[in-house]
C-alpha cells in the first residue's frame, strides 16, 4: 500500500505506512490504531475498516478491542 508518491502529503504517507504495518502485524498496538484514527479523513475510513475486517476474518477468536473499533466506526 505505502509507496513513494511525490505528490503525497506527509499525513497520507504516514497513514499508508501505519495501515501497512497494521495489516502485517497479528496484534497491532492500540497506540498505532489510535494514531491511525486521528489521521483518518472520512474518505479513508473504508480502507481502515477493510484492514481491520481482514484481521477479524483471519482469527478464530478476533481481538475484542478491534471488534469494538469496528463497531464504533459504524455509528
Amino acid at each position: 500500500m505505502a509507496e513513494e508518491r511525490p505528490s503525497a502529503q506527509p499525513r497520507e504517507l504516514l497513514l499508508e505506512t501505519l495501515l501497512d504495518k497494521v495489516a502485517q502485524d497479528r496484534f497491532p498496538s492500540t497506540s498505532m490504531l489510535d494514531l491511525i484514527e486521528t489521521l483518518l479523513r472520512p474518505d479513508e475510513v473504508q480502507t481502515y475498516v477493510a484492514v481491520l475486517l481482514d484481521k477479524v476474518r483471519a482469527e478464530t477468536y478476533p481481538s475484542f478491542p478491534v471488534l469494538r473499533r469496528l463497531a464504533a466506526l459504524t455509528e
